[in-house]
């Protein structure tokens, strides 16, 4: 059966756009603030570090954009353990330099409350931009019905309450909510597909500026962000 989306999926050349928004998106943040303080280098930082995650998911997951490259998804199918990036430990140095330890702590903070039953772990969720033009519903929506067809629940980690309403408007219930990055917190949100629970993905309106989800996908000790 041939399924009409309103995403696309990414391919290899993609992966600068998608950095480009999910730094766009992140850098503005308390998260992003706290991570690399240093206002000068904020952009170029998150952004390295970044792509080392948005690669390895075109590996071992899926990312999908908006048709005019406007907002992005990211995922990694964790239904097994995912090794980590290649060479990660020194590209994960050279990207974050004295910030690393920040990166480290986040990371160890989010693969602490991971789910370990098999699942699609929605890593970065970036559509900067004006609160009404609705591309994070409309990426989140288009993606997740992608995501529904795999048949496993979907996890992520959203660190705004009106990103966390924009979630559940997709079919997403609360696992709990912790601290990151200082005092960030953050709600672990959880999905069953679609056709498990009879309801459906709509595409709404998000009342935020900004919409970024980070998360991981590899072992407690290694950072990731999404």
């Amino acid at each position: 059966m041939k399924l009409t989306q309103p995403v696309v999926r990414a391919r290899w050349r993609d992966i600068g756009r998608i950095t480009d928004l999910v730094t766009a998106a992140l850098s503005p943040t308390a998260l992003g603030t706290w991570l690399v303080p240093d206002e000068r280098h904020r952009s170029t930082v998150l952004a390295a570090a970044a792509r080392i995650w948005i690669e390895h998911a075109l590996l071992f997951g899926d990312a999908f954009l908006l048709p005019d490259g406007s907002a992005a998804t990211v995922w990694f199918h964790r239904y097994r353990p995912l090794p980590p990036p290649a060479r990660y430990t020194d590209r994960l140095a050279d990207a974050c330099g004295v910030h690393q330890e920040r990166f480290l702590q986040f990371d160890q903070a989010l693969a602490a409350r991971r789910p370990s039953e098999p699942h699609n772990h929605l890593a970065f969720l970036a559509a900067p931009g004006p609160a009404e033009s609705g591309r994070a519903a409309a990426v989140l929506g288009g993606a997740q019905r992608w995501m529904d067809t795999l048949s496993l629940p979907t996890y992520a980690e959203v660190f705004t309450d009106a990103d966390r309403d924009l979630f559940q408007r997709h079919g997403y219930t609360r696992r709990g909510a912790f601290l990151v990055g200082g005092d960030t917190a953050t709600h672990a949100m959880w999905r069953l597909p679609a056709f498990w629970t009879g309801q459906s993905s709509r595409n709404t309106r998000s009342p935020v500026r900004r919409h970024l989800v980070l998360a991981h996908s590899s072992p407690p000790s290694r950072w990731a962000l999404r």
